[in-house]
């Protein structure tokens, strides 16, 4: 099974250790053996090739069983025009691979209530929500431009989407809901937005394909308020681009960090892109203080859709359950009475959880 690692930039490197030993001592235990080919994205690859996605991953990342992605970005790429940009080679390299449907777990361990923001009574017994992210369309892939001087000086993006980009990501919520609690939320702007009317038209249509599943829609400022106020009304979230990106990053709020959040890029031909969503964070870089948890989880979503080694996904969530039981903490996530540890720490004891 080959396997790409993108380490990226910022704290990218350092996760991507982590997530190596994960797979190293998965493959040790279930007697699998792993591939792996380092190759450039974002910053690191626009310093060493002048572009953000060289031709030469992209390759690789096609010939691969999945990929793993650590960070990135940074303030050193900042000033360079959008398309030599180092995010413009992550959408870059979700497009080459056809990956449309971002899933992103917002899971609270109930060990880390306290750390959330939200008050115990709201969290309940802890959360699992899964957000469904329409990956390849939208805004961020819309025209987009800029014109004129001074005070007439204008921009735009334009949202757009196909009905055939809304049916399949409305096919794949549906599933997942249907192997959960069969509850799906759509999450559109249809009283405003014509791409909102058409997505929420789209969805109606699909949910005639899966009765035994409860859909309701919401209007995305509702559903970020609902987030706050009353998190376990939601299962299963589906919605676009935009909205899944604000949207995921305040559901890690709920579970106490965004290095708690890992995500599953996936398409229609099984080579997934495994990704924590925490960003790049330069300014920790190398400290042996980034929190790997999310970057191991992502290795657990990777076993899970990419390897079929469904058991092994189950051992990795329980041991980082475990290793929180035990009172281990990154900086992150401390609280009073608990034990500090770095990254590589971190990593270490979630490895030593998996074969006890």
């Amino acid at each position: 099974m080959k396997i790409v690692l993108l380490p990226g930039d910022g704290i990218g490197p350092d996760i991507t250790v982590q997530a190596k030993k994960i797979l190293d001592i998965v493959g040790d235990k279930y007697d699998r053996k792993f591939q792996y080919e380092y190759g450039l994205l974002g910053g690191v690859a626009i310093d060493k090739t002048g572009h953000p996605l060289p031709d030469e991953t992209v390759e690789m990342c096609k010939d691969s069983k999945a990929i793993f992605l650590g960070a990135v970005g940074g303030d050193k790429w900042d000033t360079l025009p959008g398309h030599l940009r180092p995010e413009a080679g992550l959408l870059g390299i979700r497009k080459a691979l056809g990956v449309y449907a971002n899933l992103r777990p917002a899971i609270l361990f109930p060990q880390l209530k306290s750390a959330s923001t939200l008050k115990e009574e709201v969290l309940g017994d802890g959360l699992n929500i899964m957000i469904l992210r329409e990956l390849t369309g939208g805004i961020y892939f819309g025209d987009k431009g800029r014109e004129g001087q001074g005070m007439e000086e204008s921009a735009w993006d334009v949202e757009i989407y196909t009905r055939a980009e809304i049916e399949r990501i409305a096919h794949m919520g549906f599933k997942i809901a249907r192997s959960r609690g069969r509850k799906l939320t759509s999450i559109d702007k249809a009283n405003v937005l014509e791409s909102s009317r058409l997505w929420r038209t789209v969805v109606k249509e699909v949910a005639k394909e899966y009765k035994d599943v409860e859909l309701n829609h919401m209007y995305v400022d509702n559903a970020a308020m609902q987030l706050l106020r009353n998190p376990q009304q939601f299962d299963v979230i589906v919605t676009n681009n935009i909205f899944g990106d604000i949207l995921s990053d305040e559901a890690g709020m709920l579970t106490g960090s965004l290095g708690m959040l890992p995500s599953a890029s996936l398409g229609d031909d099984n080579i997934g892109l495994y990704e924590p969503i925490h960003g790049s964070a330069p300014d920790i870089a190398g400290k042996d203080m980034a929190n790997p948890l999310a970057s191991i989880m992502s290795v657990a979503m990777m076993l899970e859709y990419s390897l079929d080694m469904q058991k092994a996904a189950e051992d990795v969530y329980t041991a980082v359950g475990n290793v929180l039981d035990e009172g281990y903490r990154t900086v992150d996530i401390m609280e009073e009475g608990k034990t500090q540890v770095g990254t590589n720490q971190m990593g270490d004891l979630v490895a030593k959880a998996i074969v006890q």
